[in-house]
């Protein structure tokens, strides 16, 4: 390739984001996980054109994402340009208390160093979760190297480099005890938002053989979910969700560790972009919305003009 882009063909980032179980799995789990973190929620949310088509929101996300991870260095350019462009904009506060630490009024911006970090904390979190359980368990100096590849991809995006732990150590430390903090709160659109994307709440049945498919990935992502996020949310896990989740990351995982296994014509299936696959899915979430039909069944989110009237 003569224009390899910000990451070189032998970096961990595109080592592990050109893996398509990565791919197709990470982005969900960062949004599900993410949106316990109000400010992110609440912020995404009141400035996306996408609110009630999330999996819309996802495929343009993972677009841009995989344009700077795997594109050349004009197509990540003109990705970052386009997210800075949508960024410049996105400031506010919070319309109602979500939890002891986010009061109704807690400011946010998209161009806040920390919450840029955060941002930047799920979605590695999550790629790196995703890739030990799918295609191998990385080594302690390739869990480093992903770490300052994913460090060096949110400055791309324009979060100083001190935001972020200067060792995947540290950032460890911070992260983990993150999640097991008394920071963590779902607002109720976060909480319908994210057991969508979770595929707990799902308005629709795909026709064969895509619903098996969809299935199998809203497994992966909820059997990855740390438990207590699982517990948040109240999403049910049972002894047979646990096997069947475990049977299938097995699978996968044996079909990129012994890829002879495979048959010839599925293994090109194993690695490339996976955002226009998102595509499936988000057609028929338009589909769906065009009719005037709930994408997400059950409490409908308010909009930014019924906010401002409460």
């Amino acid at each position: 390739m003569s224009d390899p882009g910000y990451f070189s063909e032998r970096s961990m980032a595109r080592r592990v984001m050109s893996k398509r179980a990565v791919g197709l799995t990470y982005g969900q789990r960062a949004l599900v996980i993410g949106a316990v973190h109000p400010l992110l929620y609440v912020g995404t949310a009141e400035n996306t054109e996408h609110r009630m088509t999330p999996y819309t929101r996802l495929a343009l996300t993972g677009k841009l994402f995989e344009a700077v991870f795997l594109g050349s260095k004009q197509e990540a350019d003109r990705a970052l340009a386009f997210t800075t462009k949508k960024h410049a904009g996105v400031t506010g506060t919070l319309p109602e208390d979500a939890g002891a630490h986010h009061p109704a009024g807690t400011g946010y911006s998209a161009l806040d160093p920390h919450l840029m970090f955060m941002t930047m904390a799920f979605t590695f979190d999550s790629a790196e979760a995703m890739y030990d359980l799918l295609v191998r368990t990385m080594t302690d100096g390739e869990r480093e190297d992903l770490y300052r590849d994913y460090v060096r991809w949110a400055e791309l995006f324009g979060m100083p480099a001190d935001a972020a732990p200067a060792t995947y150590a540290g950032f460890r430390r911070y992260f983990d005890g993150y999640l097991a903090s008394d920071e963590l709160f779902l607002t109720d659109e976060a909480r319908l938002v994210g057991s969508y994307l979770a595929g707990e709440k799902v308005a629709y049945r795909q026709s064969a053989p895509m619903h098996q498919l969809t299935s199998a990935f809203y497994l992966l992502v909820r059997g990855s979910l740390p438990p207590r996020i699982r517990e948040l949310y109240g999403m049910g896990w049972s002894a047979a969700d646990q096997l069947g989740y475990r049977a299938l990351a097995t699978g996968i995982r044996a079909a990129h560790i012994r890829p002879p296994l495979v048959p010839p014509v599925l293994r090109g299936t194993l690695a490339g972009p996976s955002a226009p696959a998102y595509t499936l899915v988000s057609r028929r979430e338009h589909e769906l919305a065009r009719t005037g039909r709930p994408s997400m069944p059950g409490v409908e989110p308010r909009t930014r003009a019924a906010r401002n009237s409460a």
